[in-house]
Parts: C-alpha cells; structure tokens; sequence
C-alpha cells in the first residue's frame, strides 16, 4: 500500500532512482567532486524517503502507537509530577489549567467553574489528565483534539471510556483515535458558558485544527489551543503540506487579536527563542521574554501563556513580512539574488536554518 501523497508507481521510480544513484556513485568515472556531489544528493534523497516511511508507519500503523506508549513510561518515571509546573489562569467563572504530560508536551483542560463542565484539549496523558479532573472536581464532556498523532490523541480511548458521555471533537480528514463529532473551519462548539470555535489550520497535519475559546462571554480574553501549528516564538513542521499551505494557517492566527493567549502544545520557549536570536539578534522584545524564559525555565516553571501580540515582535515565523528577515537571511534564491524571498519561501528558508541550528 502507498503511502499519503505516494503513488504505487511513484514509489517504483523513487527506488529506481535511488539505486541508479547508487550504482552511479561506485561506477562513475568523473572526478572525485561529481562524485562527492552524487553522494550528497542520494544521501538527502534516501533521508526523505526514510522520514516518509518512517513518518508512515508512526501515523498509519500499531507501530506509531507502541512507540507512544514507550514515549509515555518513560516520561511517567522521569517526570512523575510532570516536566513543568504550571499556573491555571482563572477568569470570569472559567479556568485555563495546563497539565505538563509527556516530555514537552502540555494537554489542557478548559473549565466553566460555576457549571462544573470541563473540556480537554489534546490529553495525550489519560492518567495525567483524569488526576486533574478528579482534583478539580469537575465532569468531563468533550475532548477537542488538534490532530492524529499520538502525543496529541492518545488519551482519547481511555477518557471516553471513563465518561461515557464524552463526546472526541476533530477533523475527519485527520484520522484522529475515536473520533465521535466531526468537526470543520468555524464550526463551534458550546459546553456551558465556554463558546470554543475551531479553525482549519493544515500543514503539520492535512486536518490540523486550532480551537479558539472565545473571551466575549466571561469578559476576558480570548485563548487560543495551538497543538502543533504555532509555539512560543516557533512553529510546527510541515509534514502533510507545502509552506504555502502552512503560511496560509500561521496568516489564520495572524488576523486574531494581540491580547488572544497563546496555549501551545509544547514546550520549546527557550530553544525557539534562541534561534529567533539567529536571525534576528538586535531584537530587544526576543531579549527580554528570553531573559525572563530563562529564569522560568531554573525552575522548571511553565512558560504559557504568551499572548499574539507578543508572538509578533519576535517570533520570526510570524514575522516574514518584516524586511529584516529577508536582510538577516541575505540574497533571495532566485538566479541573481535580487528578487528577495517570497514569504513561503522565507518561512521554508526559516525552517531549514531552525533545524541546522537544532543539530548543532
């Protein structure tokens, strides 16, 4: 069977090519630079195809969820009280609280205090995510999950479960584990006073979702559940899409307002800001939520949320409008360099850099 986005007969040329590339770099007769130059190029070829096996097998297999369960064990024995401590945000009759699972990862639940309902968003956790529930004294109704993989949906079964009344909300064309109410762009959904509306925002995954809660109804402001499609000062990869497609779903959050809380599903604040510093060193807003990241970070405190219009001032994926990204980055790819980067392009550029600067 091929996999997403590979033909059957696709998958025959690819390995044709891969061993004619081969069978090229021990035969060849050019110069030693050709053949260094062949070697580099089947080297990021047979890396691609590996990642999308690899990639296949963890989402579309029993494979992707044996690994999970490793992932879990281990996180539960070397981080029994969770990776973080965190801070629930208490408004008008509706509590945030963040629930560190996993290694990085953060599940929410969304509360409306005076009905006693809570929402959960992606509880890779169950064990986690139900000891919050029980502390908190609340029911749980829905589960709102952003997408398919694992260490975003793993708690579906055992939640819904433990409440039969739980309804699983996503998007159907992600393939999300007990899946119960389909969901798609603007749809909303209401659980007490909490209007929650859910926007399509593809590229991490083809159905990744967002779900903002709307602020109106307990005068606050608005919370935005992020997954894996926007971080502190970072943003997801791009494993089911192009960057123009995950321009288009950063471009969604974009029109949303500066004082809209940023809930992430990771936590990755202080890498992410240390690359933003790569780029864009002169930047004093990345310096001083660096300095206060770092400080958070000694004490293995949470650093969400952060809000949208802090996101903009130096989150350099965001910021691939500003001219100081294409300077930072230098001559665009075109054949003389002067036309400058187009935004996907940029983003593309961006990504490439964040991964090196990863290895490193």
């Amino acid at each position: 069977m091929a996999w997403p986005g590979w033909s059957a007969r696709w998958l025959w040329v690819s390995g044709g090519g891969l061993l004619f590339l081969v069978l090229v770099l021990f035969v060849s007769p050019r110069s030693c630079r050709a053949r260094r130059t062949l070697r580099c190029l089947f080297m990021a070829r047979s890396k691609r195809l590996l990642f999308r096996i690899g990639y296949s097998l963890y989402t579309r297999t029993w494979l992707g969820y044996l690994f999970y369960r490793q992932q879990l064990r281990r996180a539960r024995n070397r981080y029994p009280k969770g990776h973080s401590r965190t801070q629930p945000r208490l408004f008008n009759g509706v509590k945030v609280l963040p629930i560190p699972v996993l290694s990085d990862n953060y599940s929410y639940l969304i509360i409306d205090t005076q009905a006693r309902l809570a929402v959960a968003v992606d509880p890779s956790d169950p064990q986690a995510v139900q000891a919050s529930i029980e502390k908190e004294g609340v029911n749980l109704v829905a589960i709102l999950c952003t997408h398919k993989h694992w260490d975003h949906s793993g708690g579906n079964r055992d939640l819904s479960r433990w409440h039969q009344d739980c309804r699983v909300y996503g998007n159907p064309q992600d393939g999300i584990p007990y899946l119960t109410h389909p969901l798609c762009h603007q749809d909303v959904v209401s659980v007490g006073r909490l209007q929650i509306r859910a926007l399509a925002t593809p590229g991490h995954t083809q159905g990744h979702l967002v779900y903002l809660l709307d602020g109106e109804p307990y005068k606050g402001p608005s919370c935005l559940f992020s997954g894996d499609l926007l971080f502190l000062s970072g943003c997801g990869r791009t494993f089911e899409g192009t960057a123009e497609t995950m321009l288009s779903s950063l471009d969604t959050v974009l029109g949303l307002g500066d004082d809209t809380l940023l809930w992430p599903g990771h936590e990755y604040a202080e890498e992410n800001l240390g690359f933003a510093g790569v780029v864009e060193p002169e930047n004093l807003a990345r310096e001083r939520k660096m300095q206060w990241v770092q400080r958070q970070r000694m004490e293995r405190k949470s650093t969400c949320p952060s809000t949208l219009g802090e996101e903009r001032s130096y989150n350099p994926f965001l910021r691939t409008h500003c001219l100081v990204l294409q300077e930072a980055l230098g001559p665009g790819p075109g054949p003389t360099g002067d036309d400058g980067y187009s935004r996907a392009q940029l983003l593309e550029k961006l990504r490439q850099l964040k991964d090196l600067h990863k290895s490193k």
